[in-house]
């Protein structure tokens, strides 16, 4: 069925909206590995091994089961080069722990005491505060940030505002 459908498709999904439990794992997981802008509820079936192979723009986790370990490895994955269309990364996990997600990366970590206004390429906008701004060797920068309530951000910069035409 999925194949008919993709078949059917004159242009690439762009966004994938899920309020509900994924029922068929790896159905869905065929759909979003290349959707620009996921938005999962009940990400809780979203595993690390699932976000290395994701390519979305925006990857946003309502709840889930990810740790501040796994993370780390997403944010080793991007430094190294792996999701290069990611703008913005957003998951609310158990327990934020900072210097865990930035375990192995506090030499290349900057800590930014401001606040920085962030929209993403979707229209997310989001108040950044007290994060710590890491580099890849291409230069291009991303904010990784708790935002409370057990939510961590992963903002790249700068800022693009994405055309779906």
């Amino acid at each position: 069925m999925i194949e008919w459908v993709n078949s059917r498709q004159k242009t690439p999904l762009k966004k994938v909206v899920a309020w509900v439990a994924c029922p068929a794992e790896n159905k869905i997981i065929y759909l979003v590995r290349d959707c620009d802008c996921l938005d999962i509820w009940h990400g809780q079936w979203v595993t690390i091994d699932n976000l290395l192979t994701m390519d979305g723009i925006d990857i946003i986790l309502k709840s889930s089961t990810l740790t501040s370990s796994d993370v780390n490895v997403f944010l080793k994955h991007w430094l190294s080069g792996g999701c290069p269309r990611l703008k913005l990364f957003r998951a609310r996990i158990d327990s934020v722990d900072i210097l865990q997600v930035l375990d192995g990366l506090m030499h290349n970590a900057v800590f930014v005491e401001d606040r920085r206004n962030y929209t993403s390429p979707f229209g997310y906008n989001r108040t950044l505060s007290f994060g710590y701004d890491t580099k890849r060797a291409d230069g291009v920068t991303a904010t990784v940030c708790e935002q409370g309530n057990g939510t961590l951000a992963i903002a790249v910069w700068p800022e693009t505002t994405y055309n779906y035409n």
